[in-house]
């Protein structure tokens, strides 16, 4: 298994994997899914990254993003897997990609929105140490928890 950045033959498996994880545990796609997927290459353009985790057989297992928001805070969103394969561990390479990818891109805080539901997922945020913080506002429907990581 490695790990790559962004190449658009592996545009539909981001938001194929997002796409039935989102429906799978949530039941629908919000709008702002839609505005992501249909931008994909606009964020690339505007300094994000997305990265999968591909197998040797060049099968993408996992995918996350890093995006830059306000200041020097970046967003680590669209963390998803292929469902139909064995991808242990690729989740947390393409999550860890992500970090990276941000923080040599003058991320100064990573932050991203969850659902308290995910285990797998919260666990991943921790093991990389993200604390949780508290919002006014989820910005969607299925957030619910919120976590940070100050990395200057």
């Amino acid at each position: 298994m490695k790990v790559i950045k962004y190449n658009k033959k592996y545009r539909q498996d981001f938001i194929d994997f997002n796409t039935a994880w989102i429906e799978d545990n949530f039941g629908h796609l919000e709008p702002e899914d839609y505005v992501t997927f249909e931008h994909i290459e606009d964020e690339i353009k505007d300094g994000a990254m997305i990265y999968f985790a591909i197998d040797d057989d060049g099968t993408a297992l996992a995918t996350c993003m890093a995006k830059p928001m306000e200041g020097n805070t970046w967003e680590l969103c669209k963390l998803g897997s292929n469902k139909n394969r064995n991808h242990t561990g690729s989740g947390s390479m393409v999550f860890e990609a992500a970090i990276n990818w941000a923080i040599q891109h003058g991320a100064g805080r990573l932050f991203l929105i969850s659902n308290s539901k995910l285990s797998p997922a919260l666990h991943i945020y921790e093991k990389y140490g993200f604390s949780e913080v508290k919002l006014a506002d989820y910005e969607y429907e299925r957030g619910d928890i919120a976590f940070e990581k100050i990395v200057l």
